[in-house]
Formats: C-alpha cells, structure tokens, sequence
C-alpha cells in the first residue's frame, strides 16, 4: 500500500495519475495546505520542502523499512523503477523522457505557477509581473506543441513525461493560455484525457477542494503564500 499526502494541485495529480496508471493501491491522506497542515511535524518528516505530493511506500521493492519520497518528479521516477513500467526500454527514448520530466520541473511547473499567482492572487495587479510570465508560459506551450508536432507523445511512447505535463495544460485558464493555436499539444492534450486512468487520477481526492476558502481568506493566503520561514 502507497499512502498518498496530497490535496487537489496539479503536483499532486500527476503522482495520483501515475498510481492509476500503474494500477498500485493507495490511500489518500489530505493535507489541507490553507489550513497549513503542510507545516505539521509528522508531515515534515515525510517532506521537508513543506510541499505536497509526498508519498510513503509501506511495501518497497527493495523490501525493509517504508520508503517515503517528495516532490512529484522523484515520486514519478520512483515509482516507475518500482514497477518497470512508464519509462521506456529503449536508451534513446528514457534520455527524453528524463529530459521532459526535468523541463517540467524546471520551466512549465514553476512559471505556470507564478502565471497564475499574479494574475489570480496577488493583492495588487503587477503589469510587469503578469506579461514576464504569461509571456514564459505562451513559449513554453509552444515548445510543448513543437515536440509534439511529429510524435504522438512526448517521449515517444506513453511515459512519465507526458504524465507530469499533463496536469498544467489542465489548468490553462488559470494563467490565461488557450490550444486554439496549438494544433499537436490539443490533440496530445485530448489523447491523454481520454484515458480512464488519467480521468480517476484528477478526480482522486477532488473532494477535498471543499476544504479551500473560496477566494481565500487571510489564514489561506498567510499558510500558501506569506508564512514567515522563522
């Protein structure tokens, strides 16, 4: 049994659809990251970035004592060595998996993630701020669509790196980005929600939005975006 930490983010869907896909039983534990969970001392033992995804593997392959990993990249590469599945075979093409799963780690994830916060939450609109990064991500849904423009996923076959993408296309109202112009990345995007599997990850744990303020609150906003390290 894999024990899930998470709460309804993008980050946290990419690891739930992996486990759907790799068909490996899970419970999820929610951590209600407005309500600053994430900083609880059990918690933070399992992922010291005070971040979700976290996993814990009770039954590891290498067998022994549970194995708990954090950040949703590491959980992926993680759980593909688990299992030997979703990173391919062929030298070539685990090279480009590996190099997607980095790039969304480094560029989409992160500049998505500013996107949305000033265009979304800032307490003030910052017009340098907002163009900086809506400008990164229309790039990055270009390169994205580029790759893609003569293969039908990004590694080739089915892998990791189009589950670690995925999830951030899905939130592209939030920072403002549309497909319309991008013919490969929508049928890329389409394909891989088409997928069962992929459908129950993005739903697994969807009841716990219920637990995030709508339009947060100051308590929200102090535990998400302003809490002092100290």
């Amino acid at each position: 049994m894999i024990e899930l930490y998470t709460f309804p983010t993008p980050n946290s869907w990419k690891v739930s659809i992996a486990l759907e896909e790799l068909e490996l039983p899970y419970e999820i534990h929610g951590v209600n990251i407005a309500r600053g969970e994430q900083f609880a001392p059990d918690f933070l033992a399992i992922s010291p970035n005070n971040r979700i995804p976290a996993i814990v593997d009770r039954a590891p392959a290498c067998g022994g004592e549970p194995v708990s990993v954090f950040e949703s990249g590491a959980i992926l590469l993680y759980l593909a060595e688990k299992t030997g599945r979703l990173m391919p075979d062929d030298p070539r093409r685990r090279i480009a998996a590996s190099e997607w799963l980095m790039w969304q780690m480094a560029n989409q994830g992160p500049m998505c993630g500013q996107a949305g916060h000033f265009l979304n939450y800032a307490p003030s609109k910052i017009d340098y701020a907002i163009t900086r990064y809506t400008k990164e991500v229309k790039r990055l849904y270009r390169v994205l669509d580029q790759r893609l423009e003569q293969r039908e996923y990004l590694a080739d076959e089915y892998s990791m790196a189009d589950i670690i993408c995925w999830p951030w296309v899905g939130l592209r109202d939030h920072h403002q980005m549309s497909l319309d112009e991008l013919p490969n990345l929508r049928r890329w995007y389409e394909t891989l929600e088409a997928r069962p599997a992929v459908l129950r990850g993005r739903a697994a744990g969807a009841e716990l939005a219920q637990e995030m303020p709508q339009g947060l609150d100051d308590e929200a906003r102090k535990h998400l975006f302003g809490r002092d390290p100290g």
